[in-house]
């Protein structure tokens, strides 16, 4: 299956004399701790996780790290939610809600510390956020997020109409600015990760397809690829948008399509105050960013189809689109398309991603940041593996569990 179609701008930045490049496995049988299927963002975070723990692991990917969704990610780092505090509380509870969301914001922490002690520069910096209200009618439930947030400690600001066009060249009714966001080029970042990780014992096999998963007598599994045998305690699927690898009924999910483009280099972004991450109420959402070196990044437009566009044609069409909204809201800017794409994601309909040990298949792990918080989940995710398999209580892994009930039946 494809998870993305058109011309992607993050792999640009990374020149293949700077990749670091991994082997097959070399059709003999290894042993270790864990095996993670999959070197996307969740896989390698994973893996970076587990290597810095002491943890033995292996990370196996069919094709090359970072080159399904990562590549197509387009590395907003928020602790905000598609689905808002107090939409979560009347589902969760206000404790459970409120320890996700904290949960959250502590990822983008982590993501920070893990950036310092990374070898080479992955573009990260820190931003606040800008969400606003779409329109009159979604004032109201900006304002309940903002007093949610604001009772519990988070640090949020509301803006009326008058602030908000004195900082930008656009006029929206209310909107929330929270601050501990940060934005990334993920691509960089997990190849980074990746070969930080290499050095410290992780085992990184790119070209080698995973075949299947037996369980060994006397406990533990053996994960046969089409490369090799490799033996181990524990399987952990960070397989993305391919959750069939894994085979289980638990994960449940709706498999949407999304379009993204980045202009050319500017000039000069003086009306874009403090480079904030731009997103609004409406559903499915616009969402813009700026990149290090003057680039605009727009994104939305999601649509209900799973597979990613077919034509070039149909591809610009949304290009434009998006286009045409980044010039609503800066109408002094002239950029121009450089890069365009459409990929796969996937939401679960509670919004919360899968995260944890199998109930039906003890030893056998999810690591799926499923929604617009991917990279976020991916680190949230990493950490209650990680404890997990230490034999660490995290009551984190409570609420992401597989077997939480999900009225929403198993789609794609």
């Amino acid at each position: 299956m494809r998870l993305h179609a058109g011309s992607l701008y993050w792999p640009s930045t990374y020149s293949d004399s700077e990749l670091y490049h991994y082997p097959p496995l070399a059709h003999e049988t290894k042993r270790t701790t864990a095996v993670i299927i999959g070197g996307g963002m969740s896989g390698i975070t994973c893996g970076y996780v587990l290597a810095n723990s002491g943890i033995p692991a292996i990370v196996i990917d069919q094709r090359t790290i970072a080159s399904g969704s990562t590549s197509a990610n387009t590395g907003l780092l928020q602790y905000s939610n598609d689905k808002m505090l107090s939409e979560f509380i009347p589902e969760f509870g206000e404790e459970k809600a409120v320890k996700f969301y904290r949960a959250c914001m502590q990822a983008v922490e982590q993501i920070s510390i893990v950036v310092d002690h990374l070898p080479n520069d992955v573009d990260f910096k820190r931003r606040s956020s800008l969400y606003y209200a779409s329109n009159e009618q979604d004032v109201l439930s900006l304002r309940q997020e903002f007093d949610t947030l604001h009772k519990w400690g988070f640090s949020v600001e509301w803006w009326n109409a008058d602030q908000i066009a004195n900082k930008f060249p656009f006029r929206k009714a209310a909107a929330l600015v929270t601050q501990g966001d940060a934005e990334i080029n993920p691509f960089k970042f997990v190849h980074a990760m990746a070969q930080t990780a290499h050095f410290k014992g992780l085992g990184i096999y790119e070209h080698t397809p995973l075949l299947t998963v037996e369980s060994r007598t006397g406990g533990g599994f053996r994960v046969i690829t089409s490369q090799g045998v490799i033996e181990a305690e524990h399987v952990i699927y960070a397989v993305g948008y391919l959750p069939e690898v894994a085979r289980s009924a638990r994960i449940r999910f709706v498999m949407d399509r999304s379009y993204a483009m980045v202009t050319s280099p500017l000039p000069s972004l003086s009306d874009w105050h403090q480079r904030f991450l731009l997103w609004e109420t409406a559903r499915p959402y616009l969402y813009l960013r700026t990149t290090v070196d003057n680039r605009i990044i727009v994104g939305g437009l999601d649509e209900s189809h799973r597979e990613p566009v077919l034509t070039e044609q149909e591809l610009h069409i949304h290009a434009m689109r998006l286009l045409s909204e980044l010039h609503h809201l800066f109408p002094s800017l002239k950029p121009e398309i450089q890069y365009q794409w459409c990929a796969t994601f996937g939401q679960s309909s509670d919004g919360l991603p899968w995260i944890g040990e199998d109930p039906d298949r003890p030893g056998q792990h999810f690591c799926l940041g499923y929604g617009g918080n991917g990279s976020v989940y991916s680190m949230l995710g990493a950490h209650l593996i990680r404890d997990r398999l230490c034999g660490i209580d995290n009551e984190i892994a409570l609420i992401t569990r597989l077997d939480r009930p999900v009225s929403q039946p198993a789609s794609s």
